[in-house]
């Protein structure tokens, strides 16, 4: 069972709640988000571009501009190289757009996630050698392709990488050494001697970064590279990366101009998808918008959302706009189904004593493996491979817990692989099928971690009674978000709460709301959104079906629970509501 853990870092709340005029509990939460002393205050609560670090900073920043520059004065062809997520065609929409601007001679490939794969592949570049490429520029990728780079370098080709992912490594004798590419400059703040102080951007975070000292070099208006953090903000929450320091402040500043873009694609995919500009948030990011675009990548072509963001037509945006929203329909239902697919073989596999799931699912399009894996990691709480039959072998999509770095894990088995990479939090892989059983018996033998360990505890940051919370206070944590990796939601508990009242809702019947009292004897609404019947049978079998049926029916009733809970705000009909959301009980 997953273990309650309530914050207890010391700080003077009431000190930091005067200066900073916050109410005391918002105070203690950004304490809790280790955000410590005035001025790491101030920018977490207020920060702003000019808390951006220098981008000069980022090892061979000025060298990869520079050649840039050299080859756009000769106009020779560049071609950019992105991937087929969020990251990869946002990254890849901004180098596009900022090389045209200067006067590039420039045109774009986006991977096909079956036919090619992902990243920098030896069959890319060859189409780029006879298509008279003379620059490759990667974006969200590159780091990895060692040997593909040495291949193109062999050609007489220039290559420049841009990437965020972690440096292959060999490992000798306890000793890490990174692995060197033969490309001309490499880009990425992950590099042991990258002197850049900020290492969590996303790939769209680097490009801009490159955007900013090209721009700079050409003598333009800053404000034409921050017209594009709209697109930097999607890509940051989309491959969920850590929302502190420098990504807080990009992801506040594309919300802002995200409200206001003239980009028509964008605003196309936000009225397709029945989002309001002025209301969006980095939730619209990462749940709305984004997956639609990753759909594409997934059961079409990326560069259908590339095209999204590039066209100036209207109508073909709209057109193009409801394409994505379809497909995302299409992919939502294909995962509904290869998540039972897994929890059956999870079930009947015997697996249950594993700490690293590995679930070979043959028969599941490669492209929602990942999705898979992230639903299979919250249900069963550790870290989780899905493995499907490709085209070539087999491939999969890891996702992590907090304390297991999947990356780091992998390299331990990369003999089994015939390709791997990613963050320590998700992963990709391909492998022969003959290596799946041996990859499941041996990343689980290198676990250092018992399945207890690997099962992360859930963190509260204060024991909060429901009656304490108020519109006025949730209000505040705006000043929190934007919400997301390493910047959750506040969370809280309370304990000894009866219910006045509860009853089932939605179109499956799968939502319960609650009235439940407060210390003082106040009713408080609470809304559910997990599993129903599970709570149910949770409750028949500590206090009787007796009880149960009473609180359904408005009676006086003995269940008494303690739940972990976040606060918002219910709009109806114009008017505001405290809601509160139970995330978790006992």
């Amino acid at each position: 069972m997953r273990q309650w853990m309530v914050a207890a870092k010391k700080a003077d709340f009431y000190v930091i709640a005067e200066k900073f005029h916050v109410d005391p509990v918002v105070a203690r939460i950004i304490r809790n988000r280790e955000v410590i002393g005035e001025k790491n205050i101030r920018i977490y609560l207020g920060g702003n571009l000019s808390d951006l670090s220098d981008p000069h900073q980022m090892k061979d920043m000025d060298r990869l501009v520079e050649i840039l520059a050299q080859k756009i004065r000769k106009q020779v062809h560049i071609r950019i190289i992105g991937d087929y997520d969020v990251d990869g065609v946002t990254s890849s929409h901004l180098f596009l757009t900022a090389l045209r601007r200067v006067g590039a001679k420039v045109d774009v490939v986006i991977p096909h996630r079956i036919q090619d794969g992902y990243g920098l592949s030896l069959h890319l570049l060859q189409q780029a050698k006879e298509d008279g490429v003379d620059t490759i520029l990667t974006c969200d990728n590159g780091i990895a392709a060692i040997d593909e780079i040495a291949w193109a370098k062999a050609q007489k080709m220039t290559v420049l990488v841009t990437d965020h992912h972690a440096v292959p490594f060999e490992e000798h004798e306890g000793r890490r050494t990174e692995k060197k590419s033969l490309a001309d400059a490499v880009v990425n703040p992950h590099q042991q001697d990258c002197g850049y102080p900020y290492k969590e951007l996303c790939g769209a975070g680097v490009a801009w970064n490159v955007i900013r000292v090209l721009y700079e070099n050409y003598d333009m208006d800053k404000r034409e590279a921050e017209d594009l953090l709209d697109f930097v903000a999607m890509a940051t929450v989309c491959d969920v990366m850590s929302l502190t320091g420098e990504n807080r402040i990009l992801v506040k500043e594309g919300l802002k101009r995200i409200r206001h873009t003239k980009n028509i694609g964008l605003q196309a995919l936000m009225q397709a998808c029945n989002v309001q500009p002025e209301n969006i948030s980095a939730y619209h990011f990462g749940y709305v918008l984004g997956p639609c675009v990753n759909a594409t990548g997934r059961l079409d072509t990326a560069r259908h959302a590339l095209r999204l963001f590039e066209t100036g037509q209207e109508t073909e945006a709209e057109e193009i706009a409801r394409d994505l929203v379809d497909l995302n329909q299409e992919r939502k239902e294909l995962t509904l189904q290869g998540v039972e697919m897994a929890k059956k073989l999870c079930e009947e596999g015997g697996y249950e004593n594993d700490p690293v799931l590995v679930l070979f699912l043959p028969d599941v399009h490669e492209s929602i493996a990942g999705l898979i894996a992230g639903r299979i990691r919250e249900m069963y709480n550790r870290p989780v491979f899905v493995l499907t039959r490709g085209e070539e072998g087999v491939k999969g999509s890891g996702r992590s817990t907090e304390n297991y770095s999947m990356y780091e894990n992998m390299c331990g088995c990369a003999e089994l692989f015939t390709k791997f990479g990613g963050h320590p939090m998700a992963a990709g892989l391909s492998l022969p099928e003959e290596n799946v059983e041996k990859f499941r018996r041996k990343i689980n033998e290198n676990c250092p971690l018992t399945v207890e360990e690997v099962c992360p505890d859930i963190h509260i940051d204060m024991a909060m009674p429901v009656g304490y919370a108020s519109t006025e206070l949730v209000h505040q944590f705006a000043l929190l978000e934007p919400f997301g990796k390493d910047n959750p939601s506040p969370l809280f508990a309370d304990r000894n709460l009866s219910i006045s009242r509860m009853w089932v809702i939605g179109k499956n019947r799968n939502v319960l709301r609650m009235s439940v009292l407060s210390e003082y004897g106040q009713p408080v609404p609470v809304i559910f959104f997990g599993d129903v019947e599970t709570l149910f049978a949770y409750f028949t079998e500590k206090f009787g079906q007796g009880e149960v049926e009473n609180a359904l029916h408005g009676r006086k009733n003995r269940i008494l629970f303690s739940m972990v809970y976040t606060a918002k705000i219910d709009f109806y009909q114009g008017n505001e509501n405290l809601q509160l959301e139970m995330k978790y009980y006992r």
